[in-house]
């Protein structure tokens, strides 16, 4: 009975609650099951703007910023540093790699320029190759042991003196002057290749290397100086002739100055690696000069004379390679 009671009178709570939720359920059901193809039919036959529509507008303004807008060389030198300040080890590359490709270049060089340049690369290729032969023929003749000998002070005046005298001779000859010239011009190889003769106690690998460096820093600074616009690096003469009297200095310091260890370290590095920088803008300035010389040399203002451009971009090339075999002499002292 008590059970009988509590449903009776649950039940008018329990029954009203369900009547409620069955009209919601069925409707749901009726809604689910009217209105479902209508949104199916819907969808289909809905063209899908707002689906594509921006995803195109967005791809298209991607690919035509791509292309039609290119930014500036200011907003290019700006995204390259941004970027190597966010990673240290792209600095270096970077850089390079955008003052090459983004560099200002001229058009071709007309056929007098590269005729003047190409006569100028054959006396300086002349003049290496003489200066390693006879080089190699004063170190088996044992000229190295009497210079090793002798007072380095004397050495060294006489070296000077034969270089800048013969050199003097090779700029103020004139062209015409065949013979008396091209005397001048073996005389200065000969007092090149007897400073170098002490360079054959080292071994042939770090020789063959550093030629082979010199060959490629020489090679790409030529090619720059030749491609970039008229003129670009004349202006470097200056800078380039003070920079090359302190490395000057810094290589007879230790000579004339009792200089301490940390000291002769210091003028150690600014001669060798200071003296790589200069002599590399040298290789730059040079280039454009021949340039400069074979316009002016076009237009009769000058007379033509490779000989005499050559000699600028043999002793570059020299004081790079000496200093690349240092360097590559000091590697192989600290790996032992």
């Amino acid at each position: 009975m008590l059970r009988l009671g509590l449903f009776a009178s649950t039940r008018p709570l329990l029954f009203p609650v369900s009547s409620r939720i069955t009209p919601h359920v069925s409707c749901l059901r009726s809604f689910g099951s009217a209105a479902r193809p209508r949104i199916v039919d819907t969808l289909r036959n809905r063209p899908p703007k707002f689906v594509t529509k921006p995803f195109q507008q967005s791809s298209r303004g991607i690919v035509d910023s791509a292309i039609v807008s290119r930014p500036s060389q200011s907003e290019a030198w700006k995204r390259y540093a941004i970027t190597a300040v966010r990673r240290p080890r792209l600095q270096a590359p970077s850089v390079g790699v955008e003052a090459f490709l983004n560099r200002d270049t001229r058009d071709s060089l007309t056929t007098n320029e590269r005729s003047y340049l190409h006569d100028s690369f054959k006396y300086t290729g002349g003049g290496l190759v003489l200066t390693a032969l006879a080089a190699r023929g004063m170190f088996r003749a044992g000229l190295p042991f009497r210079i090793m000998a002798a007072n380095p002070w004397l050495v060294l005046g006489v070296s000077l003196v034969g270089s800048i005298g013969s050199m003097m001779g090779v700029y103020y000859t004139s062209p015409e002057n065949t013979v008396q010239k091209h005397l001048f011009w073996l005389t200065f190889n000969a007092c090149q290749a007897a400073t170098l003769s002490p360079l054959f106690f080292l071994s042939p690998a770090i020789l063959s290397r550093a030629a082979l460096y010199t060959c490629g820093v020489v090679g790409s600074l030529s090619y720059v100086g030749a491609t970039a616009t008229n003129d670009k690096y004349l202006y470097m003469g200056g800078p380039l002739l003070a920079g090359v009297t302190v490395v000057a200095l810094t290589s007879l310091a230790p000579m004339a100055l009792p200089l301490g260890t940390r000291a002769l370290a210091i003028t150690e590095s600014i001669s060798l690696y200071g003296g790589l920088a200069v002599f590399g803008g040298f290789v730059l300035y040079d280039t454009q000069k021949i340039l400069h010389h074979a316009r002016l040399a076009e237009r009769g203002v000058i007379a033509r004379d490779p000989m005499k451009e050559a000699i600028g971009l043999e002793l570059d090339m020299l004081n790079i390679f000496v200093r690349i075999v240092q360097i590559l002499t000091m590697q192989g002292n600290k790996r032992k």
